[in-house]
């Protein structure tokens, strides 16, 4: 088990890595899978694209952007319709991620940035789902980007259940993709990158382009699966992709190359993002390929989403792609195409192949799910309901939310409520809109004048549907 590893011991072990293995060992284990025989509690890996909108993969109808690995996620598992991310910008989104709670809830509700480095830091206190899993006894990790506390807080990931810890813990500090230095749990690792300016926030550009962040999480992932297949792992895999270098002016989507899309007539900016969406793509695919190399493939539960809807930064242009699929809105909206995203999940042998499924769910509802499938107990207070029934084919078993709440901070308050096939937005501080997610997908038409009944309903929720928080109070603004 892995606890706060030096960098030497981790790279260590790490490169034994499957020399260590014995061919007996993974055929027996394969072998006692494959039979139905128990094998410990099964692994969990989540991976989370950052700014990937609910129309850019194959699965969910993206035409120019090839995402095979992620299309056959898809097909040899369950895709969701209706699931939604914590809320339609990072940091509080993957709050709700990690507590089990909406952002009515959270401690965590906007990007508030802490200086020199980092966000708003989640108390020590705070119930987590990794802490949840390592007391269940799984091995905890998370690679790639954090936004949940800075160096030295009380929100550093060490401090909030993970064993382990690789990548960012600043958003700012993320938006580079050929940083300086990153983290290896509470220590700066340097990077052979260059950066000017000499940011104490780890932001700035890049002026010698050596080894790009992605590409050293999806090595460090592999790393991190290979010393641990033995006994259960839960993965958290935050990966940058495809947001943009905010730093990085017209064209502020870095990658190493374009691929396949190098020689398409489309702007810089379009082609940056999609072959980022293809890079993450190839390495879900070099994941699932590690996971069936060591035999835990059918002991393995595989989710994929995205912490929020497209972006329209670093000159990238989400209706090129019609990234935000049928819907209205893109990173920033709580409209449906900010907050509505894909969800896959895939564990061969308990969940059945090429299912679609349209139960309406949240970032908050894995923290239960997750609790239940490790046999652990869930907290108190969290407002999530666990996926559990739904991922097994048991949807007559599967409790439904009454509403879902999302609230966004930046130039005022926002609010949004899906009521069943109602879904109602508050765009900071102004009427409620109503819209009927059944007939208007696109959230073209309000109708809340032709329904007072269902907004007064909701209005009625919405007086108890969130806490007072002195870091986010509900103020009005201009959109």
């Amino acid at each position: 088990m892995i606890r706060s590893l030096s960098r030497r011991g981790f790279l260590k072990s790490a490169s034994a890595g499957l020399a260590a293995v014995t061919l007996a060992e993974r055929t027996g284990l394969r072998s006692r899978v494959e039979a139905g025989e128990p094998a410990g509690k099964p692994n969990i890996i989540f991976i989370l694209a950052d700014d990937l909108g609910y129309g850019d993969l194959g699965c969910y109808g993206q035409k120019q952007i090839q995402t095979p690995n992620l299309d056959r996620l898809a097909a040899e598992g369950m895709r969701f319709t209706d699931h939604y991310a914590g809320t339609t910008v990072c940091a509080p989104s993957r709050c709700s991620l990690m507590t089990g709670l909406h952002t009515g809830h959270t401690y965590v509700r906007g990007n508030h940035e802490v200086q020199p480095m980092g966000q708003l830091p989640l108390p020590l206190d705070t119930a987590t789902l990794p802490k949840v899993l390592r007391k269940a006894g799984y091995t905890t990790a998370l690679i790639g980007k954090w936004g949940l506390g800075g160096p030295d807080s009380t929100g550093t990931p060490n401090r909030q259940g993970f064993d382990y810890f690789f990548g960012y813990l600043c958003q700012r500090h993320a938006h580079n993709y050929y940083p300086e230095f990153l983290f290896r749990n509470d220590q700066r690792i340097l990077l052979k990158n260059k950066v000017a300016g000499g940011r104490p926030d780890g932001a700035g550009v890049a002026t010698e382009k050596v080894e790009y962040s992605y590409d050293l999480m999806e090595r460090e992932a592999l790393r991190f699966v290979e010393q641990n297949w033995k006994g259960s792992f839960f993965l958290y895999l935050a990966v940058t992709l495809p947001h943009a270098n905010n730093e990085g002016g017209k064209n502020g989507m870095e990658v190493p190359d374009y691929g396949i899309y190098a020689d398409k007539d489309w702007p810089e900016p379009d082609k940056g993002r999609a072959a980022m969406i293809s890079r993450l793509d190839r390495g879900v695919g070099r994941v699932m390929q590690k996971l069936k190399e060591l035999g835990i493939d059918n002991n393995t539960l595989v989710f994929f989403a995205s912490d929020n809807g497209p972006h329209r930064e670093g000159g990238a242009n989400p209706e090129f792609f019609h990234s935000s699929g049928p819907f209205r809105g893109i990173k920033r909206d709580l409209y449906e195409g900010g907050i509505r995203v894909p969800l896959l999940a895939r564990w061969p042998g308990r969940i059945k192949a090429g299912v679609v499924s349209d139960h309406v769910s949240a970032f908050w509802d894995f923290l239960p799910t997750l609790a239940e499938l490790a046999g652990a107990p869930c907290p108190a207070g969290t407002d999530g309901i666990s996926l559990l029934p739904t991922l097994l084919g048991r949807s007559e078993q599967q409790r439904q939310h009454d509403f879902l709440y999302w609230e966004f901070h930046e130039g005022g308050s926002a609010q949004a409520v899906r009521m069943g096939r109602w879904k109602a937005v508050r765009p900071f501080g102004q009427r409620l809109e109503l819209y009927d997610l059944q007939t208007d997908n696109g959230e073209a038409h309000d109708i809340a004048d032709q329904h007072p009944d269902v907004v007064a309903r909701i209005e009625k929720y919405l007086t108890t549907a969130r806490t007072e928080s002195k870091f986010w109070p509900l103020k009005g603004g201009k959109a």
